[in-house]
């Protein structure tokens, strides 16, 4: 599980970094809002942990920012302030949880812990995800594409997994090799174009629609039955 903090007091921030890390998290950190807004809608992580009064962009800005994007991972906003109205704004915007400082490390653990665990049950609702007539089957591991069964190494099946995901939205290669890969993307970068190459071999050929589609200066999305 990877969780981005952004939070701008630093002893606060890397005490969470090591906190989060003993327990096997992967924890990035911003220090202020506009990389915590960039870091934010990479789509990487799978729990986002944000303070509200940051220099920049502040968390709420990010969090609507977020939800803008389809940015679906779990939002756990911090605050010193108590106020019932910024909870309800942060509610309403889209935060899945809400704790005011100071709290106790335990709490937020605990509420890291249910905040991933209704995610995972949300998740397994859906053992198959459906692109036109693209289906890839998380529980058996399928691919088809009509009734052609399609088969995919491990990581590939990742690949259109998080392009499935995300489909109709531009992905970087930044962003695909984070979520796919996991190291250096400016060291990495081609091998997205050669598993691209890969999946669109074995998902658009002999198709009269292809599916995946480059986004010039950008990267590749995979394109919803209602987009032309």
């Amino acid at each position: 599980m990877r969780i981005l903090i952004v939070e701008d007091a630093r002893k606060l921030a890397d005490l969470l970094r090591r906190v989060l890390s003993e327990e096997r998290y992967t924890v990035d950190v911003a220090y202020e809002g506009d990389t915590g807004m960039e870091m934010a809608l990479s789509g990487v992580h799978d729990l986002l942990i944000l303070d509200v009064m940051l220099p920049g962009k502040d968390g709420f800005e990010i969090l609507k920012a977020a939800r803008a994007h389809r940015i679906t991972a779990p939002i756990l906003m911090l605050t010193a302030r108590g106020e019932i109205e910024d909870r309800v704004k942060g509610l309403t915007t889209g935060a899945d949880d809400y704790l005011i400082k100071p709290f106790a490390m335990e709490e937020l653990l605990a509420r890291i812990t249910a905040l991933l665990r209704r995610r995972d049950r949300e998740l397994d609702v859906a053992q198959q995800l459906h692109v036109g007539d693209l289906t890839l089957d998380l529980t058996r591991h399928e691919a088809r594409r009509a009734d052609r069964l399609i088969e995919l190494t491990p990581k590939e099946f990742s690949l259109l997994e998080y392009l499935m995901r995300n489909a109709g939205q531009a992905l970087t290669r930044t962003q695909i090799i984070n979520h796919v890969w996991s190291y250096d993307a400016d060291a990495f970068s081609n091998v997205v174009d050669i598993y691209i190459h890969y999946l669109r071999d074995k998902i658009d050929r002999g198709f009269d629609r292809e599916l995946i589609k480059t986004v010039r200066g950008v990267g590749y999305r995979l394109e919803k039955p209602d987009k032309a």
